[in-house]
């Protein structure tokens, strides 16, 4: 699998999403199962989130890395009204015992709320020198926050990203590139599966013998910046987003993308769900 350097560690293109992961008893073991499996493929990052289930997706990732800790990059998030001194303290610690981990290793605000950013910032740097994080970075994040952020030591940037949310490609993602920031694409295969049943991509995967899902994986990861995150519990659609980095999309396939969704003119306002 293509691979990218974040925060000093190279890690895979396509990693493994948990957003509504430990809301359903019933589906715990499958969602663990599907974890590991995705481990099994080559999808060791995986994000997660305190948000998550209140804590119950930190939980099920707890369990699938359980004896697999030293194979996978972990992300997790704090809320932003835990993003204070000590609440951003008591939250990673909070995390990291659903963990069951020492480290987490790339730690994000979930997005911006009450606090200065200075603050959270210098929590953060605490966390850091704990040891109890390894690097830090930030989610939903546009170029105003950037440049009131203002910090070099931010390992990346967390946001939806997807053909049917473009409007990061006006400022946001050349300004990534251009500082060599990681950006982390979240929900890269859209919401609901509306954008999977959509007949331009259906008809790009029947060209290349893929899905409709792996061709908007692939859309996201033609930026050589660009690291997705899909969920997955269905064994088959985590053998698929797996293989998604290997298919690739020519002018024309772009192309018939931009024709039906099309990209932005101008700045807009930055899209999260």
């Amino acid at each position: 699998m293509q691979t990218i350097e974040l925060g000093g560690v190279s890690v895979p293109r396509i990693g493994q999403g948990t957003w509504h992961m430990g809301e359903d008893a019933g589906q715990r073991q499958a969602e663990v199962r599907a974890l590991r499996e995705g481990i099994d493929l080559g999808m060791t990052l995986i994000d997660t989130a305190e948000m998550y289930a209140e804590g119950g997706a930190e939980e099920i990732v707890g369990e699938a890395i359980r004896n697999r800790r030293d194979e996978v990059y972990l992300v997790s998030k704090v809320y932003p009204h835990n993003a204070s001194t000590q609440g951003v303290q008591a939250a990673c610690e909070r995390s990291l015992r659903r963990l069951g981990t020492d480290t987490i290793d790339l730690y994000l605000l979930h997005w911006r709320g009450q606090y200065p950013l200075i603050e959270t910032v210098e929590a953060f740097e605490r966390l850091r020198e704990q040891g109890k994080i390894l690097r830090w970075g930030v989610s939903n994040f546009d170029t105003d926050d950037f440049a009131e952020l203002d910090a070099p030591a931010c390992a990346t940037n967390q946001v939806l990203y997807n053909p049917e949310a473009r409007g990061i490609e006006v400022d946001l993602l050349p300004w990534q590139a251009q500082h060599n920031m990681p950006l982390m694409a979240y929900c890269p295969i859209g919401q609901g599966g509306a954008l999977l049943h959509d007949a331009t991509l259906q008809r790009i995967a029947d060209k290349h013998r893929a899905t409709p899902a792996q061709v908007a994986l692939a859309w996201s990861l033609r930026h050589p910046g660009v690291i997705a995150i899909p969920k997955a519990v269905n064994l088959d659609h985590l053998k698929q987003n797996a293989k998604a980095d290997t298919v690739r999309l020519d002018d024309d396939d772009l192309a018939q993308i931009d024709a039906a969704f099309p990209p932005p003119t101008r700045k807009q306002s930055l899209q999260m769900v």
